[in-house]
């Protein structure tokens, strides 16, 4: 990897960590297994088998019997993905993301952290564990940061097949959109499209909830969009909101679903297990039953 390339901040950051280490975070994936199968004629019930009707269009390696070179087990043959994760914070998913990797419940590595700010928890977290940090956008004096375009070359340059927003407040350039269609993921506070947008991130999002008088709450992981928390849906989970609840006691057990779920999702991405319905809609595949999505 050329890091001279990339920028003089992102080189100074990679080129302080020791070359046989970069071969680690930066491995040769192995051949990948392609599947060759046209449109598989089903359509989804949630937790269900799908029936024949509506056609989906699959980017993941299935089991042989669909049609596929390769193994009988679900993602046998599916090289480790590169990921980048962005935050603007302590990076509290970006970490439970990285201990899942640690202990194999991912089939990834990630490949570098892209922070708002260059010495938040997140980037520091990064740091410690050696993964290379990226300061994304430039910041207001101009001295460190990468444009749109220097951000989207350097993901490049790291190979990355994806990337995961955790507590990144950033709205993505539209240009890093097109080059990663269909491949950003966020994780929002919110069940959405409820409280989602501009203005709502952090506790915000659950004083928001709580004086709303809604009943229940939890977070949302969507595909990004142009726009702030409108991309579509793919995973959901529900908390319930108590009557005594203070907007810190949701947090913290909004938090903890998206710690689980995160690290599901990324797992699913990992193994190719996200499929796209004819009409658009985004479903996870299950890692048991291959004939059932949600």
């Amino acid at each position: 990897m050329e890091a001279q390339a990339i920028n003089p901040h992102f080189s100074t950051t990679l080129n302080s960590i020791n070359p046989n280490f970069l071969a680690k975070i930066f491995p040769r994936s192995p051949t990948r297994v392609s599947c060759k199968s046209p449109n598989l004629s089903f359509v989804p019930q949630f937790g269900t088998s799908l029936k024949k009707g509506v056609s989906l269009r699959s980017s993941c390696f299935v089991k042989a019997k669909m049609g596929c070179d390769g193994g009988d087990e679900l993602g046998e043959g599916v090289g480790r993905k590169k990921l980048a994760v962005f935050v603007s914070g302590g990076g509290s998913n970006f970490r439970s993301i990285h201990e899942a990797i640690l202990d194999g419940r991912i089939n990834g590595d990630i490949a570098v952290l892209v922070a708002s700010k260059a010495e938040c928890g997140g980037a520091n977290y990064a740091r410690k564990k050696g993964i290379p940090v990226i300061v994304f956008p430039k910041t207001k004096s101009g001295s460190e940061g990468l444009s749109p375009h220097d951000l989207a070359n350097a993901l490049r340059k790291c190979k990355v097949d994806n990337i995961l927003l955790a507590g990144y407040l950033k709205l993505i350039p539209a240009e890093l959109i097109r080059a990663y269609p269909k491949s950003i993921l966020n994780i929002h506070p919110s069940l959405l499209p409820s409280f989602g947008g501009k203005d709502y991130y952090g506790m915000k999002v659950h004083r928001a909830v709580i004086a709303s008088g809604v009943r229940y709450s939890g977070p949302t992981i969507h595909f990004v969009d142009e726009h702030y928390d409108t991309g579509r849906i793919l995973a959901q989970r529900v908390v319930p909101v108590l009557p005594t609840d203070t907007a810190e006691e949701l947090a913290a057990r909004v938090l903890q679903e998206e710690h689980q779920v995160y690290v599901e999702i990324a797992a699913a991405l990992c193994e190719e297990r996200i499929i796209w319905r004819e009409d658009g809609v985004p479903l996870i595949r299950s890692k048991d039953d291959p004939d059932k999505y949600s």
